[in-house]
């Protein structure tokens, strides 16, 4: 089987040693996302893949951060790891981690930012699923100004799926990814139907006539399963390339464009940043973002403020509000993230904690988070190359070091 891009971007599982002098590989046989060279590959994912742009413009000034630093201290920050016994260190944390860079703002202001290895601020990180959340957020907005309506079935908007599992959902069941689709994202099973949609998506493979041509063609081929839409949280790429084509249809524009007009654009970032796309042009909706580290701290502290920037409304507030509240508790209770992240739900492409600080975050595979605590004023965003993909292998440790820093800043 030929290891394709975005199963190599999520299925990863082996540990080698940290910021190891690390090879090129390339794309065509998957090399470029081994172990390896995983340090380089993330800083570097347009030299593998064809992308596209999302620019930040000339009519609106960079908005720079005011810093109030505190990295020794914030180094010293120790906390328990989810089930051990011995503490560690909030700097301990990051080699642990694998952190490529990682910004801590406190009431806006950048109190920690260190950058480790080949990082450094210019730089643009792969953001894996952390993408979902920028999807997610999109398509509410388009749902609170009344354009996209949550209730209507997926084939209202895509007919092209209406004999797909996909048909019968509604909207707001794929924005919350509790679709009943026979699908599976099972990386360590080589039969799963992920290995297919990664090589459909894979730009760098010549796709035999009959066989999908991209992420949409093979959307249109995955079937129902025997449950019904709406019981169990299943996280599944699939349902945010799915939200990701209905915001290009009801957005009436490429979703790079859609993330260029109301955030990038209009929020002074630093960088451009660059989705990846399949053969046919359309951008990996599910995973395919690249950006830089101030500028997701930004799009972070946006999402606190309740959607508000320098005295802009980016977002409406009503998106932020309905994320926070999050879901049904009772779906992803039922699924296999229950027992992993008790008390949590999912709403709008947010992981949402539920916990006393009412905190939120996007996650993606091998380390990547923007973690929101309104409770603490605080928004931290980090990325990394940790080999093994799953946050299962990151949340014990980032999780109570990211409440531990919480904390410490509200009790200065």
């Amino acid at each position: 089987m030929k290891l394709s891009i975005f199963t190599l971007i999520v299925a990863m599982s082996l540990s080698p040693t940290l910021y190891a002098q690390t090879p090129r590989g390339n794309a065509r046989d998957g090399s470029f996302f081994t172990p390896e060279a995983l340090p380089n590959s993330v800083l570097r994912m347009r030299e593998f893949m064809p992308t596209t742009n999302v620019p930040r413009g000339n009519s609106t000034p960079l908005s720079s951060f005011r810093y109030r630093l505190d990295e020794e201290a914030i180094d010293r920050v120790m906390f328990l790891p989810t089930g051990g016994t011995i503490r560690m260190s909030w700097r301990e944390s990051l080699e642990r981690n694998y952190t490529d860079g990682i910004l801590v703002l406190h009431k806006g202001k950048i109190v920690y930012e260190r950058y480790f290895g080949q990082m450094n601020s210019e730089s643009l990180h792969a953001l894996m699923s952390v993408t979902k959340s920028f999807t997610g957020t999109l398509a509410a907005t388009l749902v609170a100004e009344g354009k996209l309506d949550p209730s209507m079935r997926v084939s209202y908007y895509l007919p092209e799926l209406a004999t797909s599992g996909f048909g019968s959902a509604t909207v707001r069941q794929v924005m919350d990814m509790t679709t009943a689709i026979d699908y599976s994202e099972e990386y360590t099973d080589p039969n799963a139907e992920v290995w297919a949609y990664s090589e459909a998506g894979n730009a760098m493979l010549e796709h035999p006539q009959g066989t999908p041509q991209g992420y949409h063609d093979y959307l249109a081929t995955i079937r129902p399963s025997n449950l019904a839409h709406g019981q169990t949280f299943g996280y599944r790429t699939v349902n945010t390339d799915v939200l990701g084509w209905i915001v290009e249809r009801v957005g009436d524009a490429p979703i790079a464009e859609q993330l260029r007009q109301r955030v990038w654009s209009t929020m002074g970032m630093e960088q451009d940043a660059y989705y990846q796309v399949d053969a046919t042009g359309t951008a990996f909706a599910g995973g395919g973002l690249n950006a830089a580290l101030r500028d997701l701290a930004r799009f972070g502290e946006m999402m606190r403020c309740d959607g508000r920037w320098r005295g802009r409304q980016i977002i409406p507030r009503e998106v932020v509000e309905d994320i926070r509240f999050g879901s049904d508790k009772a779906p992803f209770a039922a699924s296999e993230y229950g027992a992993k992240l008790p008390g949590w739900s999912y709403r709008n492409m947010w992981w949402v904690s539920n916990n006393a600080n009412g905190a939120f975050m996007a996650r993606g595979v091998h380390g990547q988070a923007i973690y929101i605590d309104p409770t603490a004023e605080m928004v931290i965003v980090r990325v990394a190359h940790n080999p093994n993909a799953s946050n299962t292998l990151n949340d014990y440790i980032s999780l109570p070091a990211y409440q531990a820093v919480a904390d410490y800043l509200m009790g200065k």
